[in-house]
């Protein structure tokens, strides 16, 4: 056995903790040191044919390295081109007799060693490592998997095992041409064996489902089919597992097809092995499989959009003290007009009025409560802090909705915001929110419609006297609409948002998913809301000291309950005459 050999390998490694905890101790196969033992190709018995040549083992410190010597044979020929070329890089080896002081195998036989396709098993992973072949003389490692002698009829122990997959990984793998072989008589109409509609369907699986599924059925499957003298062979055993098969712990190839055949209408494999689990003897099956993993810890909230809130309240002129008052003079009347003077005749007096409006502050809460007991027992995250940030959001967002449109409810509901003391631009007086209402014809298209609103925006625009450069606050339909416009040969009209804000000549444009759908009712016509144009800056938001965003917190002893309070008193409304332009839409009777 001096020659060079064709290619070598790990066959073991000593002390390596597996997946289920087992290890290889040193010597576990040192009386398998210099012996030689088949090299054959895929566990494959039936034809000599699979014979490739031997193996040569070395007991090492390490664990065992084996040397490779292909025969002359066409078989051989062919395997030596494969693997110079890299396509087969995995060992597999035949292991029995097997004797192990609870997590420590103390002792094994190893009694073949066979080349194995890489990849066969889609449940399968393994991770493969070169092997150099002879020419190079380099040494790299090589996987190798532990299982059991089909040609032991004893009742040894068997076992089959690498170094970083988990165990029913590699049962699976070296297992496939045996159960392909054993069902053939019986699949031949089909072509397709129970096992390969198996492998397909686990392909289709996640990663995780496929682990649950080896955890679980351990992939030792009964065998139904008895040999030619009426006894059954021995199934490939995990030494992971319990020492003795437990009974009633098996699938059968029938049960198998089952499982497989429900596994569409239940979902997917998982629920169709549970489903199953108790007609097949598995009982608490689903204890078997991994925990279920949050992808947040936090529970994110399932909210409306509320982006446009920050741009109310950031734009807010905010003022010291709760208790608004606005005085004007109205000299747009004739009377007030600068007059010719004629000499000898009388000089009249100009004459003016003065406009006031006073705004009062109300009050504007939150409450919340929670059980002490909950709030001990949730430890994944701070969930009073994240009732807290809950509580701020929606108190920002009613705040802001009872300024740009009022908080919806009806004047005899006892939640209702006063709208005195927070004034809605929607519904403000004409002397500050312009009204701009826009007519449809009944058979005018959504094009049409979008066009007259943006022309009699541009139009009613001469009318507004608010400070700068107004946002246009409105619905997501109408900026879909205002893209969707098309010139007369099918280019678009507009090709962003800030295109379509620079021809209503407004800042910039804020979508507010509240506004939706809101209307109102004037002398008997319905109006709907199309947006609101106004700059912040004119709408002012007082608030005392001891009136600002407060938080209290406090506990009922009575009945173990932590109750939480945010509440703030505070007013608000438009300062400056003509400061908002509200656009509205109805389509014209007759």
């Amino acid at each position: 056995m001096g020659a060079r050999a064709d290619f070598e390998g790990w066959v073991t490694k000593n002390n390596v903790v597996c997946g289920d905890g087992l290890i290889i101790k040193e010597n576990a196969f040192a009386h398998n040191d210099r012996q030689t033992v088949p090299l054959v190709y895929n566990h494959d018995h039936n034809s000599i044919d699979n014979v490739l040549g031997y193996c040569e083992l070395e007991n090492r410190r390490e664990g065992v390295w084996g040397r490779a010597y292909l025969n002359d044979t066409e078989s051989g020929e062919i395997a030596k081109k494969i693997i110079q070329h890299g396509d087969v890089k995995a060992f597999s080896i035949y292991a029995n007799s097997l004797k192990k002081n609870g997590n420590n195998l103390l002792h094994g036989d190893i009694k073949e060693v066979s080349l194995v396709l890489a990849g066969c098993n889609p449940g399968a992973h393994i991770q493969y490592v070169d092997m150099a072949h002879g020419e190079d003389g380099e040494h790299e490692e090589a996987i190798f998997s532990f299982i059991d002698d089909p040609e032991d009829n004893g009742n040894d122990e068997t076992i089959e095992h690498s170094e970083e997959t988990a165990t029913e990984e590699a049962i699976a793998h070296s297992d496939d041409k045996k159960e392909e072989s054993k069902v053939a008589d019986e699949t031949k109409e089909t072509g397709k064996s129970i096992k390969d509609i198996f492998q397909g369907a686990m392909g289709k699986l996640s990663e995780e489902e496929q682990q649950a599924i080896y955890a679980i059925v351990g992939m030792a499957l009964k065998d139904d089919e008895s040999n030619n003298e009426g006894e059954k062979e021995n199934m490939k055993h995990n030494v992971f597992d319990n020492d003795e098969k437990q009974e009633g712990t098996v699938i059968s190839h029938e049960a198998e097809g089952v499982i497989i055949g429900d596994a569409k209408r239940y979902g997917s494999m998982k629920e169709s092995v549970i489903a199953h689990s108790e007609e097949y003897g598995i009982d608490g099956i689903e204890w078997l499989f991994p925990e279920v993993h949050n992808m947040n810890t936090t529970p994110e909230f399932i909210k409306r959009d509320t982006t446009w809130v920050d741009d109310v309240f950031n734009g807010a002129h905010k003022v010291p003290w709760t208790r608004i008052k606005s005085v004007f003079a109205d000299i747009t009347e004739d009377d007030a007009r600068a007059k010719g003077y004629l000499k000898g005749n009388y000089k009249k007096e100009e004459v003016f009025s003065l406009l006031k409006r006073t705004t009062q502050p109300c009050t504007i809460y939150k409450k919340q409560k929670m059980d002490r007991d909950d709030v001990v027992d949730i430890t994944d995250f701070d969930v009073i802090s994240w009732i807290k940030t809950e509580m701020r959001m929606m108190l920002n967002e009613e705040i802001a909705r009872a300024i740009l449109l009022g908080d919806g409810r009806p004047a005899s509901s006892d939640d209702k915001i006063n709208e005195q003391c927070i004034r809605p631009i929607y519904k403000d007086e004409a002397f500050y929110s312009i009204k701009n209402k826009v007519a449809f014809a009944a058979d005018d298209t959504d094009a049409i419609k979008t066009k007259k609103i943006i022309d009699s925006i541009i139009r009613s625009r001469k009318f507004y006297k608010g400070s700068g450069n107004p946002t246009l606050f409105t619905t997501e339909d109408f900026v879909t609409d205002c893209l969707l416009l098309e010139d007369g040969i099918g280019h678009k009209l507009y090709k962003s948002v800030s295109e379509v804000a620079t021809a209503l000549r407004v800042s910039k444009i804020v979508t507010v998913e509240v506004m939706e759908g809101v209307s109102r009712e004037e002398s008997g016509v319905n109006l709907d809301l199309v947006g609101i144009i106004v700059n912040m800056k004119d709408y002012s938001v007082g608030s005392d000291k001891g009136g600002s965003v407060n938080m209290f917190e406090d506990f009922d002893i009575d009945y173990n309950q932590q109750k939480y309070l945010i509440e703030t008193r505070c007013s608000g409304s438009l300062t400056k005459p003509f400061s908002a332009i509200v656009v509205e839409s109805y389509t014209a009777q007759g």
